[in-house]
């Protein structure tokens, strides 16, 4: 094959023609990793924000964390001990979904994935109906009109869509851009840096921009997409992506839970007024394994591992909590010790769950009765009824 050469008389294209130099992209940051404040001035609005919370607001942060941090180490002890069929745990994750719950409105909508254990926790979700998913008992069963989140979605990258159809239902509702501080709804779509590959995931950014819905895409960027690098997935930062689609997008340290809260807030007041939709990335990391399935050991070095524990979200606002507000380890203890406390009552709660009756996964196919549905119901019901009816042999009983 000969190589291709220039046409006589024909210049060749300016190199500079074709170069698409990517511009730096700023982390927005308000606690170092050893937990001082880092107020740079360059974003004034995020940094009266996180001025404006009080030591008690403070308190309450660390302590949703906490809690979280509690339910998703005993979630996996409880996985191990075969209670639980599966678990994907959120250690390191916690600032990144603790600011964005906090920041949102109780009118707002929240689409999770199956990692966002401490927004559910924070948005009043009782964690004991979180593990009867992964228990498999229910499909999640608590009531998205009184938390505001919505069920998992196992499905990766899904729920942006749904919350993209969400957020143009909320917008033709006319409870967008009123002025009404408790009518105004904005979405916020969660997903990781894996799901931001799914076409579903682009298929949303393309029409929350042509519509502006209200939506806030809250992409948690926790470097490993199970066992893909974040390299290898994209070759610019998530947050640029957005700029594609015509919205902006801002990247935000993913374990500095002021700024999360902060950066999260000013972009669901920017939906919520008709502004459109954002990307934020919480540039974050999943300290634990994917699931309780899955061997990071395989994959990525310990020395990172140990890096990113140096950025604990937890320990530095504890660090800024004793430096500059003056809270006591009797504060901290009393958080632990709540911990504890409902940690046996998962322990409890997840013993005391009843089997679900077989028919009941008919029960919510349609939000009206089905006649496919309901002829389906009484087939199972006949068969399992026949089951019941058969003598039990002595192979079988051995089998059992």
């Amino acid at each position: 094959m000969t190589p291709t050469t220039t046409p006589p008389g024909v210049t060749p294209a300016p190199t500079a023609l074709f170069s698409s130099p990517v511009p730096p992209l700023r982390t927005v940051q308000l606690l170092t990793p050893d937990g001082r404040r880092a107020d740079d001035g360059e974003d004034p609005e995020v940094v009266a924000l996180a001025a404006a919370l009080t030591r008690d607001d403070l308190r309450g942060l660390h302590r949703d964390m906490v809690l979280a941090r509690r339910v998703d180490t005993e979630a996996t002890a409880l996985q191990r001990q075969g209670e639980l069929g599966l678990w994907p745990s959120l250690l390191g994750q916690e600032a990144a979904q603790v600011g964005a719950a906090r920041a949102s409105a109780p009118q707002d909508r929240l689409f999770p994935t199956y990692r966002e254990h401490a927004l559910a926790l924070t948005r009043g979700v009782d964690p004991l109906q979180v593990l009867s998913l992964f228990r498999g008992v229910d499909h999640g069963g608590w009531d998205p009109q009184t938390s505001g989140v919505n069920p998992y979605t196992l499905v990766i990258g899904s729920q942006t869509l749904h919350a993209t159809g969400y957020a143009m239902g909320v917008q033709r509702d006319g409870a967008v851009g009123t002025g009404d501080a408790g009518r105004d709804t904005a979405v916020l779509a969660c997903f990781g840096d894996g799901a931001s590959s799914q076409g579903d995931v682009n298929e949303a950014f393309v029409f929350a921009a042509t519509y502006q819905a209200p939506v806030v895409f809250f992409c948690q960027n926790n470097q490993w997409a199970i066992s893909v690098p974040s390299d290898r997935q994209t070759r610019v930062p998530i947050a640029q992506r957005a700029s594609g689609f015509g919205f902006p997008g801002v990247r935000v340290d993913g374990n500095d839970v002021l700024a999360c809260y902060a950066v999260v807030r000013l972009a669901l007041e920017r939906a919520r007024s008709g502004q459109g939709p954002t990307l934020v990335e919480a540039f974050t990391y999943r300290m634990g394994a994917h699931t309780t399935s899955d061997d990071p050991s395989r994959y990525r070095p310990a020395v990172e591992v140990d890096q990113w524990r140096a950025r604990d979200p937890i320990a530095r606002l504890e660090a800024h909590l004793r430096r500059d507000h003056g809270v006591d380890d009797e504060a901290f203890a009393e958080v632990a010790r709540e911990g504890d406390a409902l940690a046996a009552r998962l322990r409890r709660g997840v013993a005391e769950m009843p089997d679900p009756a077989p028919g009941a996964m008919f029960d919510h196919a349609y939000s009206e009765p089905h006649a496919q549905v309901e002829a389906e119901r009484a087939w199972y019901e006949a068969y399992v009824a026949g089951l019941q009816d058969e003598p039990v042999t002595g192979a079988q009983r051995g089998r059992a």
